[in-house]
Formats: C-alpha cells, sequence, structure tokens
C-alpha cells in the first residue's frame, strides 16, 4: 500500500473510532438517564467521579452558552484546516498524525450533537471536593489528550533538536589522517 493511501486511511479510521465511541457513549447516556440524573458506576469514587446527563450549549465549562452555532462553524473550520494540513506532515511523524486525528474526531462527535441536539451531550463527572466539578464527554477527552500528546511531542522533538545543535560535529577521521 502506497504511504500516502496509508496515512489518510489512518487518519478516518482514528476520526471514526473517536467519533463511534462518543456518540456510541452519548446514545446510552440519553437513552439511560434524563437531564440532570446521576449514578455513582464506582460507589467508592463517588466524590471524584460520577455519570451525570448534562447539555452544554456553549465552550468548556459551559462559558459562552449562546455561541452553540459559533462552536459548531469553527469546529468544522478548524476540522477542514486540519485536514487540509494533514499532507504537511511527515510520514514519520506519527503522533502528530495522530494527534490531529483524535481532534478532528473529537470536534466533529461534538459537532454532531451541536447540529442533532442544539447542545453538547456531556457525562463524564470529575470532581475534586471544594474546588472543581466538571461534566465533559469522550470527544471533549480525545481533544484534550490529543493537544496534550501533541505538546508534550513537540516539546520532546524542539529538545532533541537543540541537542543535536549543541552536540559537537562528529570526527572525520580521514582529515586526522592527512594532519598526521
Amino acid at each position: 500500500m502506497k504511504p500516502g493511501l496509508r496515512r489518510w486511511i489512518e487518519l478516518f479510521a482514528v476520526i471514526g473510532i473517536v467519533l463511534a465511541v462518543d456518540q456510541i457513549t452519548k446514545r446510552l447516556v440519553v437513552d439511560s438517564l434524563v437531564l440532570g440524573q446521576t449514578i455513582e458506576p464506582i460507589p467508592a469514587l463517588r466524590d471524584f467521579f460520577q455519570i451525570t446527563r448534562s447539555h452544554n450549549t456553549g465552550a468548556s465549562f459551559g462559558i459562552l452558552p449562546q455561541a452553540s452555532d459559533l462552536f459548531l462553524v469553527v469546529a468544522l473550520i478548524i476540522v477542514v484546516g486540519m485536514i487540509v494540513f494533514y499532507p504537511r506532515i511527515p510520514l514519520e511523524a506519527r503522533v502528530r498524525r495522530l494527534t490531529l486525528a483524535m481532534v478532528c474526531g473529537g470536534a466533529l462527535g461534538n459537532a454532531i450533537d451541536r447540529l442533532e441536539y442544539g447542545y453538547v451531550i456531556d457525562f463524564i463527572h470529575y470532581s475534586i471536593p471544594g474546588l472543581i466539578s466538571n461534566v465533559s464527554n469522550l470527544a471533549d477527552h480525545a481533544i484534550v489528550l490529543g493537544v496534550l500528546i501533541l505538546f508534550i511531542e513537540s516539546w520532546l522533538s524542539e529538545r532533541q533538536e537543540k541537542r543535536k545543535a549543541a552536540a559537537p560535529p562528529p570526527e572525520n577521521p580521514s582529515l586526522q589522517e592527512k594532519t598526521q
């Protein structure tokens, strides 16, 4: 298989997996819970982790709740931009391509919700008592994980390039023979 074709298959496979898992879990939540209903899948962790059905018309943490249509358009523009940029990613940069696919899959998962419902279905409820409480979904997690891995990979790659640049050039044995 040609490397170019393989990279496109990988892109759409990862996007498809993220979309499928995201949409299946959201459908299970919609079919099982009413808005605001909470279940505790692991009773020992109930103070830190629950499943709570929530609707989010805004961005992360519910900011700008009236901007659902704007977020839909922005998500679609970002996905198109990433797909246009995708062929420029070197073949050996598999991690970079994987993270881009994760972000695209997550963005499309939330875009589908906005088109279907007018809001995003959230249900993964994490809490640190007295500090933070957030409800998100697997699309959000794919986006955050993809961006986090991309930053780490970029940082490590940059460090490696700096080390190479700072390393002394290898000695040329043929030059040493001529000087002796």
